[in-house]
């Protein structure tokens, strides 16, 4: 299979959407999220999303279809809350393994279909990384600055298990995504070069920040270029924003991003910001018509989806960026800052 660093030279590739918003279409119960193996499970299992890919991992396997149908080349992986630290809120720490390789499995199986189908354009699975629960660089008690609810090492081996699952179940990409602490951010980062020394591998590996509010910041207060500047300094394949905003309000932030770094650029927002309800507006010909101007700036080599979109997003997307070349990339994924 072509490696993609050699694909993101010739085209933009193109990400998958929201598989939360997919997953709410099914409007599944507290017994469809516990199946016969966790009918006795002690706490509440509706929302944890990451567990489908074990009790409906049909659902699961016709989302990530969904998405390719309609063009996407890069599948995200059902793990977004795949961690010991994220999965304790429901007791489940010793099922993380399985949960992320089964989750890898599902979607290396649905994208091998689709390679098979038209090799000339294979589709990668990533691996996707979520930022946990817990924050490593503020205190979640304002009376104690000080405190905090996680460690940089418990982050570390969280993350270093994850990602041991995720390459096992046949993972092609890990993206640490959504990053609001770039702390948590340098934790998973520092799991991964872990995992690939000690494996004696190379893994492309996609990290995308969230800017939080029109103040232009993470969560724990970087700018996009102070983002960008902390993250440079391990070998990645492309750096972006996803989330919280609605792609018109990332263009700045990526302007900023694509004019310093040398990696890749990349950008999955969410289909316009939340109504009063909490549900994205957006449609797929507004949200296509912003991410073309992201291509006529040359400013991206991949989009996608975040909240609220679907395979018509997507779709809408893919079929607008088709038309454009990629934003240039330097002859080295080294930082130019």
């Amino acid at each position: 299979m072509e490696k993609i660093e050699d694909i993101l030279k010739k085209r933009i590739l193109v990400l998958d959407g929201a598989m939360g918003t997919m997953l709410q279409r099914y409007k599944f119960k507290e017994e469809d999220f516990r199946g016969e193996r966790f009918k006795d499970w002690p706490t509440d299992l509706q929302g944890n999303n990451d567990l489908l890919s074990l009790t409906q991992p049909q659902a699961i396997a016709d989302v990530h279809r969904a998405y390719l149908e309609a063009g996407a080349d890069i599948l995200e992986t059902n793990t977004f809350s795949g961690t010991t630290i994220a999965m304790a809120d429901y007791g489940m720490e010793e099922l993380v393994y399985e949960l992320n390789y089964e989750s890898a499995r599902i979607a290396k199986q649905v994208a091998e279909e689709f390679t098979k189908k038209d090799p000339s354009k294979p589709r990668f699975v990533a691996g996707s990384i979520g930022p946990t629960n817990k924050t490593a660089s503020m205190s979640p008690d304002v009376n104690d600055p000080g405190f905090r609810a996680v460690s940089f090492d418990e982050l570390r081996k969280a993350y270093k298990q994850q990602v041991e699952a995720l390459l096992d179940g046949g993972a092609d990409i890990l993206l640490v995504e959504t990053i609001f602490d770039t702390l948590n951010a340098k934790a998973a980062l520092f799991a991964i070069e872990e995992v690939k020394d000690e494996r004696n591998i190379e893994v492309p590996v996609m990290v995308s920040g969230t800017i939080t509010d029109a103040s232009g910041r993470t969560l724990s207060g970087q700018t996009a270029e102070a983002f960008l500047i902390s993250i440079s300094h391990i070998p990645i394949l492309s750096v972006g924003f996803n989330c919280a905003l609605g792609a018109k309000q990332l263009v700045p932030h990526l302007e900023v991003i694509s004019a310093k770094s040398g990696f890749a650029t990349s950008a999955h927002p969410n289909a316009g910001l939340p109504n009063a309800f909490g549900e994205y507006d957006e449609t797929p010909e507004q949200m296509a018509a912003q991410i073309k101007e992201y291509v006529e700036k040359g400013l991206v080599n991949i989009v996608g989806g975040c909240c609220g979109t679907t395979p018509e997003h997507i779709r809408a997307i893919a079929d607008v960026v088709k038309e454009y070349t990629p934003r240039k990339l330097e002859t080295t994924y080294e930082k130019t800052i």
